[in-house]
């Protein structure tokens, strides 16, 4: 009877870890879609250098997995790292997939690896400052 109390909370741990992720990953997408949304609209009426354009969509994704991580991780007490670091893939795939689709190509080459690397992380930093901020937070 105790063997099975302890499966089901391993089963449990096992699906609230890709709940955290998938969660994290969608909210992250919606807030880098929003971030440059805005960002376009910026560019339409104000003058940006065209140099200040791939470091300004990089700072985009940063805030996004971040913001992804403290709200994928929000009940989450532990394995910040590990969760941060495949919310940052997962994100960072499912952004590649997406602005694919809305630039309507793709596009395979070495900046997919970096933004895997970037994104990665990110992720594992973002993670491990959602699980301390937060679980200090309530302590």
């Amino acid at each position: 009877m105790v063997k099975l109390k302890n499966k089901n909370k391993e089963n449990s741990n096992d699906s609230s870890f890709f709940i955290n992720v998938i969660k994290g990953a969608l909210i992250a997408l919606c807030v880098s879609l929003i971030g440059i949304l805005i960002f376009a609209f910026v560019i339409r009426f104000v003058y940006v250098p065209e140099n200040a354009i791939s470091p300004i969509n990089q700072i985009i994704k940063g805030l996004s997995i971040l913001i992804g991580c403290f709200i994928g991780l929000k009940k989450c007490k532990e394995m910040g790292f590990i969760t941060g670091l495949v919310i940052g893939f997962i994100y960072t795939a499912l952004a590649f997939v997406t602005f694919s689709i809305l630039d309507g190509q793709f596009v395979f080459s070495k900046t997919i690896l970096n933004d895997l690397l970037f994104g990665g992380i990110i992720g594992a930093i973002c993670g491990i400052i959602s699980v301390n901020f937060l679980g200090k937070k309530k302590a």
